[in-house]
């Protein structure tokens, strides 16, 4: 499976594009490792500089703040989601199985892509999982909206929303089933790892089988003829 490092991400996300530098993809790679060992509110400009054996300021001239980069990455990964549906839903005509790919895509994208090893997927999900929101829920949610930084989002939903529709055409709410699907994949998965008695579910070692029969159950559920 190979997917380039043109991946399209909304413009003004970075204030320039750190994929064509090699600076820039040292500070993807070594964001990714240093938000997943110590978390994003301890993640700062400085401690990332550090870590590169960088100054500060060359980090600015990428990313304009933390926020940003953090939603960068975000945007990112729902490019990557998107790129695995397409890929294992190809030659899919099913759209109830298609949509069992679907979520299981959405539990575990951590397949790791040879072609772009600036990026770990796996460290990437677990940030996603913990971290995520954290991009979006927040006071510049609507202006950033406008300036298209959530257009991946959007596209990956309405995508599961016409898969959705395509199981049931009458089904009111493919839309917000399809974000529904999303967010429960890494609330889920956070709760059994950290909030227990919030979930029903056991994840051990990153196993995330059972996260999947719960959402195939629910799907099932929703969409039942």
């Amino acid at each position: 499976m190979i997917i380039t490092s043109d991946i399209l991400l909304p413009q003004g996300l970075s204030l320039r594009d750190p994929l064509r530098t090699q600076l820039g993809r040292d500070i993807i790679s070594n964001s990714i490792d240093l938000i997943d060992e110590i978390g994003f509110e301890a993640f700062t400009f400085r401690k990332l500089a550090k870590k590169m054996g960088s100054n500060e300021t060359s980090l600015y001239r990428y990313f304009e703040n933390k926020h940003l980069l953090l939603l960068y990455l975000v945007v990112w990964y729902w490019n990557w989601v998107n790129y695995l549906i397409d890929y294992n839903t190809k030659n899919i005509e099913d759209p109830s199985r298609k949509l069992d790919i679907i979520i299981a895509n959405f539990v575990d994208a951590t397949k790791e892509n040879p072609s772009i090893d600036f990026v770990n997927e796996k460290k990437l999900h677990r940030i996603i999982i913990a971290e995520s929101s954290k991009s979006y829920h927040t006071k510049s949610v609507d202006e950033e909206n406008k300036e298209g930084f959530f257009m991946s989002y959007k596209a990956l939903i309405q995508k599961v929303a016409d898969v959705i529709l395509a199981i049931d055409p009458t089904f009111p709410y493919p839309h917000s089933f399809a974000s529904n699907l999303f967010e429960m994949a890494n609330n889920q998965i956070y709760f059994a790892e950290h909030l227990p008695k919030l979930t029903d579910l056991k994840v051990e070692k990153e196993n995330y089988d059972e996260v999947i029969k719960l959402l195939c159950f629910y799907k099932k559920k929703m969409l039942a003829k």
